[in-house]
């Protein structure tokens, strides 16, 4: 077989890095980003996308249970919807970040755009909950060109995921064995509580995934942290 031409071959390097860019976890192309904590500690985070919904009360339910803190990614538009759920997760302890507003797409959108919608989810939820988010989560963890000046302007560190659980689209016990098996010192799990902007039809999955995880990780010995604590424990 023939090689590539020199022209096909640097092509395609430069689509593989532009996708590892855009989705990579240990990717900070387009702004400042993490994706673990210290892997010498016994800690991880429980993180929460999409919401508030109608069922983010049950779940911070089964988090006081097991007094486990976590850390959750809201969407501007859901906070407008949500006011007192999303006062609620704050009243908790847990941490707020921003998710976006309207939890768009980011890819082939203007930098414009990207910071609009990143301002008014933390104007919406600075309003409704009195918290100034310092971490974001991109939409899909999708990040593109406009975002890093979009976060420094809003003093903003985006956050990824070690492992996520897919929890939209599989049931409990598969995204508890997913996890489970991907879960080491620092990890940053994420699952959801909210899909984009309505109430998810499916939060038992995400429920019952959360009623078994918690308990089989702290009796592997992890301690749960939020984001904050994650990255650093003495805070």
């Amino acid at each position: 077989m023939d090689p590539l031409p020199i022209g096909s071959a640097g092509a395609l390097a430069a689509g593989s890095f532009l996708a590892w860019a855009v989705r990579g976890r240990s990717s900070a192309v387009f702004g400042p980003s993490l994706w673990r904590g210290n892997p010498a500690r016994p800690a991880v985070a429980l993180t929460f996308d999409d919401g508030p919904s109608e069922s983010t009360p049950q779940l911070l339910e089964i988090l006081a249970r097991h007094k486990v803190p976590a850390t959750f990614f809201q969407c501007g538009a859901n906070v407008e919807r949500l006011p007192a759920v999303a006062r609620e997760v704050a009243a908790a302890g847990h941490t707020i970040g921003n998710h976006s507003h309207t939890h768009a797409l980011f890819c082939f959108r203007s930098p414009r755009f990207i910071e609009q919608d990143l301002r008014r989810a933390q104007q919406a939820i600075q309003s409704h909950t009195g918290v100034t988010p310092v971490w974001f989560r991109a939409p899909f963890g999708v990040r593109w060109f406009g975002m890093r000046r979009a976060q420094r302007r809003l003093s903003l560190t985006g956050v990824m995921w070690t492992a996520i659980g897919y929890d939209w689209k599989r049931p409990a016990g598969a995204v508890v064995d997913r996890l489970a098996g991907r879960v080491s010192n620092g990890a940053i799990l994420c699952l959801h509580d909210g899909r984009e902007l309505r109430a998810r039809p499916d939060i038992g999955v995400t429920l019952d995934a959360v009623r078994r995880l918690v308990p089989m990780l702290l009796d592997r010995g992890y301690v749960f942290d939020t984001i904050s604590h994650l990255i650093c424990p003495t805070i």
